[in-house]
């Protein structure tokens, strides 16, 4: 499961906790080991006289169990470019400060990373998503109880909300025309996705991934493409990961309608009005302010800049997709 690994590790680069934690896995592993290295907030990747896995902390038990049985379920199903958790703990479960561990199959990774810069990343990417959807399918019933329905109005809207409340703030960092301009983009799409709820309630039910960010697929050594990281899942209808697909690759095909009309199993959406009003929406922008101002990520220039740069120079191609996509919609 290993990722481009960025120092994103917050507290868990502090060498205390990391030593704690080490002493701690000495005790309930069978085996040595011989390094724990941080990635990100609860998750390292331990070398050990067994071999590499990564460690991955959950903030309940429940948690814990729906990720491993989830998984099994996948690969039992037939979807098995994903990874595997590994019972290694002697009196399971691992808890550590109150946190969940388990233990995930390593994946070596190909030389070059998966990327969305990549037409061909984009197209196998996109593959392995409706490979996984064909699976999961058919785990609906059996996780109908155990998973939450996905909203998609809902979520959009109470992004908004968040988005709305913290501009006392983003107003230092964004011109006031173009804000208000992303507001418009927003209340119309919205507006228009109510307007065709029912496009948004069609189509195949199944167990989303909800979060097909560049760094959950990893491409192996062994040339495979495999999907990771089901933290997000949730029962919906298909088309709302394409969608998310949609929003995800955007920025790395330079805002071209023209070019999303090349992705398979996105074209024939790009007919259906309620898909176009949802590709408005600025999801990303919303998003990452949103958590900016969250996480305070405004005191760290190099945050910053990388954050105005999706905002501010993309402005312009975003503005002119929006505007083709108004086109296709009064056609």
């Amino acid at each position: 499961m290993k990722r481009a690994v960025t120092s994103k590790v917050d507290h868990v680069g502090d060498g205390l906790y990391k030593n704690r934690l080490l002493s701690y896995l000495k005790k309930q592993l069978p085996f040595m080991i011989k390094k724990l290295t941080p990635v990100r907030k609860n998750v390292f990747i331990v070398d050990s006289v067994k071999g590499v896995f990564i460690l991955k902390g959950f903030s309940s038990y429940h948690r814990l169990k729906l990720q491993e049985a989830f998984t099994s379920s996948l690969i039992k199903e037939g979807f098995t470019k994903t990874y595997s958790f590994i019972n290694y703990a002697i009196e399971p479960p691992l808890i550590f400060e109150n946190i969940y561990f388990g233990c995930i199959e390593y994946i070596e990774h190909a030389e070059e990373n998966f990327t969305y810069t990549e037409h061909i990343d984009r197209i196998d990417g996109l593959a392995l998503l409706s490979e996984y959807h064909l699976v999961s399918e058919k785990l609906v019933q059996r996780y109908m109880t155990l998973i939450p329905q996905f909203k998609q109005l809902e979520k959009w809207q109470e992004r908004t909300d968040q988005f709305i409340s913290h501009l006392s703030l983003i107003k230092y960092f964004i011109e006031k025309e173009v804000l208000h301009e992303f507001l418009q983009w927003a209340d119309w799409a919205l507006k228009g996705m109510k307007n065709e709820k029912l496009f948004l309630q069609q189509g195949k039910r199944v167990i989303l991934h909800g979060d097909v960010a560049h760094h959950n697929f990893l491409r192996g050594k062994n040339d495979v493409l495999y999907l990771l990281d089901f933290d997000l899942i949730s029962i919906g209808n298909q088309q709302a990961d394409y969608l998310q697909y949609a929003n995800r690759i955007l920025p790395a095909i330079n805002w071209s309608f023209a070019e999303l009309e090349k992705m398979p199993n996105i074209k024939p959406l790009l007919s259906e009005k309620g898909f176009l009003y949802a590709l408005a929406y600025p999801t990303d922008i919303f998003r990452e302010w949103n958590r900016a101002v969250r996480q305070k990520m405004y005191v760290n220039p190099m945050l910053m800049r990388k954050l105005l740069n999706m905002t501010i120079d993309q402005y312009q191609s975003r503005k002119r997709f929006i505007e083709k996509i108004k086109k296709e919609i009064e056609e």
